[in-house]
């Protein structure tokens, strides 16, 4: 049988032990994990600026993004850069060519017909949902996104005012009540937003201010066919407002993210 005696003077060796060994380990947590976030924030800058860059349309699509250059201009390592790198093309933004380099991703005619076609069958559905589920309190708020996308649009640049776009159909989304509508339904508009950006003529808006006006209009009269109508005409109309272009001509690639 363990002596009590023993315990006790165990216990009393631990709490009086030097911490020595705590000290000498503390430095080097504290190290790796500021050494983790300057690394995540860098890996944030150059995602943002190569995203930023390609929704403002300075980036063209087929825009070469060779590694050597963006590490230049970011201070970083290879490692680095391609990691950014995986994580855009996860998101469409670019494509990986084995042994040639990244690139803007270059849509097809053929996949933006797909991608349209999948979004007009998707928010046919949520427009009616959201025409049955949403409540008075539910329209005030997205009256309130209205106006402060409208604001956006004659204030700030093409990304934000995008982006603000982009959330009025997802808020939408969200709205129907059907969270497996609303994830579909995220995937296909970021997908949709990097075909806008890129291939939307300069100067026209991506999502017109009034059409989703008229459509929340409907929505809160109980018009759910009438609003599944100017739904499908706004999304048809994007798309056929779209140019499918050729890359520009070659320009530096700081230039080309608004760093030079």
């Amino acid at each position: 049988m363990p002596n009590p005696t023993d315990r006790s003077t165990r216990a009393k060796r631990t709490r009086h032990a030097p911490p020595a060994r705590q000290a000498a380990t503390a430095p080097r947590v504290a190290g790796s994990l500021l050494k983790s976030e300057e690394g995540c924030d860098v890996e944030e800058r150059i995602y943002h600026a190569v995203f930023d860059s390609v929704m403002s349309q300075r980036l063209k699509p087929g825009t070469k993004l060779p590694e050597a250059p963006l590490c230049e201009l970011f201070k970083v390592s290879r490692s680095v850069v391609r990691k950014v790198l995986q994580k855009l093309e996860h998101d469409h933004i670019v494509q990986l060519r084995p042994n040639r380099g990244a690139i803007v991703a270059v849509p097809t005619r053929e996949e933006t017909r797909q991608i349209f076609e999948a979004r007009r069958a998707l928010e046919a559905t949520i427009v009616r949902l959201v025409a049955e589920r949403a409540t008075a309190r539910d329209l005030k708020a997205l009256r309130e996104q209205l106006r402060e996308e409208h604001v956006a649009m004659h204030r700030y640049g093409q990304p934000a005012w995008a982006r603000l776009a982009s959330a009025y159909h997802l808020r939408l989304a969200e709205l129907s009540g059907n969270p497996i509508l609303q994830r579909y339904l995220a995937e296909i508009v970021s997908r949709c937003s990097l075909i806008v950006a890129v291939h939307q003529p300069p100067g026209n808006a991506a999502c017109e201010h009034d059409e989703h006006e008229r459509i929340v209009d409907c929505i809160a009269n109980g018009d759910a066919e009438d609003a599944v109508q100017l739904m499908d005409q706004h999304l048809r109309e994007l798309e056929q407002h779209l140019m499918i272009a050729s890359p520009g001509d070659e320009q530096s690639l700081a230039r080309l993210l608004g760093m030079a």
